[in-house]
């Protein structure tokens, strides 16, 4: 999918926007960010910490888990928002969980903030040879 210039300045203020809804209350790094999905709807999410570290969820993960709850099951894109350090990709585990929802036969585009601009990239670029549920699927046949 090619995103037009208004989509990425609309996933990245999105992302931005989330960013200061953060719950952060011990790491003081907040994190927004933004999914485009199927029906061109823009769905964001933030960094939730928890006193019990690892039940701690990111930005990316947050925005993925609202929109499979409203039922949407492809992402075309993703933005990322970390005011205090430009340009912060995805961790590993929000990489595996935005290729569950990749476009079938396609890939995921991703926006890293980089404040007056960004930077674009893809999920492949930075998951090469993902593990997803294309795999299980020919393994069951």
């Amino acid at each position: 999918m090619h995103l037009t210039d208004d989509q990425k300045h609309q996933l990245l203020a999105t992302a931005r926007d989330f960013a200061t809804r953060a719950y952060v209350p011990y790491s003081h790094f907040p994190v927004g960010a933004a999914v485009l999905v199927e029906d061109g709807v823009v769905v964001g999410g933030v960094n939730i910490e928890n006193a019990s570290y690892p039940l701690t969820i990111c930005g990316e993960r947050s925005a993925v888990a609202t929109a499979a709850s409203a039922g949407h099951r492809t992402i075309y894109a993703v933005a990322v928002s970390a005011p205090k350090a430009p340009a912060t990709t995805p961790c590993g585990a929000c990489r595996q969980v935005l290729n569950e929802f990749k476009p079938e036969g396609g890939d995921m585009i991703v926006l890293l903030d980089e404040g007056s601009t960004w930077q674009e990239t893809t999920l492949a670029a930075l998951l090469p040879s993902a593990f997803g549920p294309r795999d299980l699927e020919r393994a069951a046949k």
